[in-house]
């Protein structure tokens, strides 16, 4: 079961990022059901704005058409030339990452797909010079998160066991 975010009377608009998607700005958005996908955030503080993506798999085939926020390393992509198209500059991005779940536990390797986004995502951040401030990863229950960019990138996580906590 999915409970919707928590919004104040200020945040009339809610962004809604499914799998694949992503989106940039300042709106508040949400993901909900990351099992062994990964929300990305890119949060620029000095602009008050940032990007989520729902990243489903770690790597892309290359192929055109495909979803860009589908992929890690698309998805990252994607987010810093739709931020930078808004003025932010890279030295001022910091990520967050929630998701990764492992949601087949009795099986092993490259079934993992949460860790194996989880290390795409790693990976690609630290090649753009991109710190990870705060991750909640891992696990074996999905999660809903809710991103607020101009509250200095607020990321409330809600957790199918009903755990809820804030990054």
């Amino acid at each position: 079961m999915t409970t919707s975010p928590v919004l104040t009377r200020d945040q009339k608009d809610l962004v809604i990022i499914g799998i694949g998607e992503w989106s940039v700005g300042n709106a508040v958005m949400t993901s909900i059901g990351l099992g062994s996908c990964v929300g990305l955030i890119l949060h620029d503080d000095e602009r008050k704005i940032g990007g989520l993506a729902h990243v489903m798999l770690p790597k892309s085939s290359g192929k055109p058409g495909e979803r860009e926020g589908k992929y890690a390393d698309t998805a990252v992509m994607v987010l810093l030339k739709d931020l930078a198209a808004k003025g932010s500059k890279g030295c001022s991005l910091k990520a967050k990452l929630a998701g990764g779940a492992s949601m087949f536990q009795n099986f092993s390797g490259n079934l993992n797909i949460g860790e194996r986004n989880v290390d795409a995502l790693r990976e690609l951040l630290k090649a753009n010079s991109i710190p990870i401030i705060r991750e909640d990863i891992g696990g074996t229950v999905g999660r809903t998160i809710t991103y607020y960019p101009k509250e200095g990138g607020r990321l409330i996580i809600r957790q199918a066991d009903g755990a809820t906590r804030e990054i």
